[in-house]
């Protein structure tokens, strides 16, 4: 059973959070000395990080992109969703078409101000402050019920925020895939990655670093076994799960994940 999380609606810039660390990898400016700081101790063990986030924001656009133009999906629903940067997914999708609507998920309060007033124009497309494994909340949330029907096929994304999720019996990656997949119409889709890696050290050290530096707020870095678990009963569409900068690349030299002490890993998949 799900229990309310109580979340803060204060913004702590010393204390750094995964999405202002994303945003400073991806080049962005909405982020605080902390949060660069925590990326400079994260880049001594795991250099390739920058690479990595660049690599799996392409993979989301990619896959928005995808969804829209072959599988017809009109509909979005991105669980942290992190702070607004280049081709976020409205903009993708409404360039496919205009009419497309996304609800985006996350429990930062600055995601929430920068995304309001990014899209303060845009009545199809809304901003929600809430944890994305309430999903009860999420779904009953009045700007999701006004953009999203659940009748029809809708894009579910957890696009690299489930190592953000620690382990749990009920509120855990797993029991998080599971019930969204069992309240979306077939033929809708759940994009589900992250970060990945076969190195104990790398799944030690890193998991111990973030849950640190944010103060609790990590689960923890995961094995590929892990994240095919979530998939189970769904149709997997190609080429599988699989490192993200290879998942339908748009050219062949477009980039590639070149180190791997750790990866984004994950995939498609199609609710039957």
């Amino acid at each position: 059973m799900q229990t309310g999380k109580q979340l803060s609606t204060s913004i702590d810039a010393t204390v750094p959070t995964a999405a202002r660390m994303y945003d400073h990898y991806l080049g962005g400016k909405d982020n605080y000395a902390a949060d660069r700081g925590a990326c400079e101790e994260l880049d001594k063990v795991v250099p390739s990080t920058r690479v990595l986030a660049v690599n799996n924001r392409r993979f989301l656009q990619r896959v928005v992109r995808v969804l829209a133009e072959d599988h017809g999906i009109r509909q979005f629903l991105d669980h942290g969703s992190g702070l607004p940067t280049q081709d976020n997914v409205h903009q993708v999708a409404q360039r496919i078409d205009p009419e497309t609507h996304v609800v985006y998920v996350d429990n930062d309060p600055m995601v929430l101000v920068h995304g309001r007033a990014l899209l303060e124009q845009d009545e199809r497309t809304a901003v929600i402050h809430a944890d994305m494994r309430e999903t009860d909340a999420i779904f009953e949330h009045p700007d999701t019920k006004r953009l999203i029907d659940f009748s029809k096929p809708v894009a579910v994304l957890f696009n690299s925020v489930m190592h953000c999720i620690p382990d749990s019996d009920t509120d855990g990656p797993l029991d998080v895939a599971r019930r969204v997949a069992a309240r979306l119409a077939p033929g809708s889709c759940m994009v589900m990655c992250q970060l990945v890696s076969e190195d104990p050290e790398v799944r030690e050290f890193v998991t111990g670093f973030m849950d640190q530096v944010t103060q609790g707020h990590w689960g923890r870095v995961r094995r590929q076994e892990d994240v095919a678990e979530w998939f189970e009963g769904l149709e997997i569409l190609e080429p599988g799960l699989v490192e993200v900068s290879t998942w339908r690349p748009d050219t062949e030299v477009a980039p590639r994940q070149l180190t791997h002490e750790w990866i984004e890993f994950g995939g498609v998949a199609r609710v039957p």
